[in-house]
């Protein structure tokens, strides 16, 4: 893998902004999502799955890290804006355009990893681990 590759993100409970436990909150900052479109799905899915979810939920609230607090800083604000176009209101044209681009990315991304899981380097790979 390159050094250019993002932060890797960990899974954690966001008692901050959650409701009971900040599990739903900590899923929706993990995949950067509304935490409100989180807690729909986990209710629906917890209505049509016979208390699977319920077992779930609870595994991860005892599973998970509590989100650790971010400093306070004195010079920067978290006012929370919303940093996506789409959330701030912004004309179609310029929400389409970032949609565009994060899909150009994340196409980008599935370039790589098929020309490194078609290489040797893959294969060579998964037989030292299998040593």
């Amino acid at each position: 893998m390159s050094n250019d590759c993002k932060e890797r993100k960990t899974l954690t409970r966001d008692k901050a902004n959650g409701k009971i436990a900040g599990v739903c909150a900590g899923i929706a900052a993990y995949f950067n999502i509304e935490v409100w479109l989180v807690r729909i799905i986990a209710v629906t899915a917890l209505i049509f799955s016979s208390s699977f979810v319920l077992v779930i939920y609870v595994a991860m609230w005892f599973i998970l890290d509590e989100k650790k607090p971010q400093p306070v800083s004195h010079t920067h604000h978290n006012l929370g804006v919303k940093t996506k176009v789409w959330q701030a209101g912004e004309p179609p044209q310029r929400a389409f355009q970032e949609i565009t681009q994060e899909f150009n990315e994340l196409e980008r991304s599935l370039q790589k990893m098929e020309r490194y899981v078609t290489s040797n380097a893959y294969q060579i790979d998964r037989e030292l681990d299998r040593l």
